[in-house]
């Protein structure tokens, strides 16, 4: 596992940390921030895993199609996805709109940073298994199936922008209540909340790490709301979390990459 040293201006200044270890206790954010830095990085995190249908509009929004097959039903657990290290991207970095795609899903969500090993951790102690959050862009190809999405339409190279900074979970007291706001080229497009969720912060943790458990540096996405905007090559997208941070990238076709 990997660990940000002083800066997040780097994806390269790291130093290793043993597997199994807790997040490290964060610096004061003046102390993350390099001044002159053009740009903010992600930190090196672990797996990250996204929570599908947990916004309830977003679930509300399907309608019967949950009662289709396969499953027939609305979903009883978390609904999980996993988004490899090759989508991992951070605040400024380009995101590149594959060839014959029009435009692209801009998935704002909260991310949360496990801090210490969580497995079968109770809902009452779940926050204390969390070193803090920061924003993502959970970024897909628009696609009508949403139990089982094909890869190429979620795990695209640079398809996770991730940060600015992680925010110690102390500084974050009801995580569960935060502003989400999404701008395209600074026009408001989208504005929810984390109060809108079927599994809050902590019955998330809870309820996955009853049957996996997460490491320290993992990345559990809370969820995207429903409507995802979308954007198309040559705009800026801006998500802000109140108390979290604002993240921009601009999206360019596969041709300019």
């Amino acid at each position: 596992m990997l660990v940000n040293s002083a800066c997040f201006g780097n994806l390269h200044e790291t130093l290793a940390w043993p597997a199994g270890a807790a997040w490290p206790e964060d610096r004061p954010l003046a102390q993350w921030r390099r001044e002159g830095a053009p740009a903010f990085r992600a930190p090196p995190v672990g797996t990250a895993y996204g929570a599908l249908l947990n916004h309830r509009a977003a679930l509300a929004a399907l309608g019967d199609a949950v009662h289709a097959a396969p499953y027939k039903a609305p979903p009883k657990a978390p609904v999980l996805y996993i988004k490899p290290r090759n989508t991992f991207a951070g605040h400024g970095d380009a995101i590149v709109v594959p060839e014959g795609i029009d435009a692209l899903e801009i998935g704002a969500t909260l991310g949360i940073v496990i801090g210490r090993e969580a497995c079968r951790v109770g809902e009452a102690k779940a926050l204390c298994c969390v070193a803090g959050y920061t924003v993502c862009n959970d970024v897909n190809v628009p696609h009508a199936s949403f139990y089982r999405p094909s890869l190429r339409f979620k795990c695209r190279d640079g398809f996770l922008p991730i940060g600015p900074w992680v925010v110690a979970a102390r500084h974050v007291a009801a995580p569960d209540a935060l502003a989400v706001r999404v701008c395209i080229d600074g026009q408001p497009v989208q504005h929810t909340s984390t109060a809108g969720m079927q599994r809050p912060v902590a019955r998330l943790i809870a309820e996955v790490s009853a049957f996996m458990t997460l490491a320290a540096g993992d990345l559990l996405m809370l969820g995207v709301a429903t409507g995802a905007p979308r954007a198309r090559a040559g705009q800026r997208v801006r998500i802000e979390i109140d108390g979290i941070g604002a993240l921009e990238n601009t999206l360019v076709a596969e041709s300019a990459a």
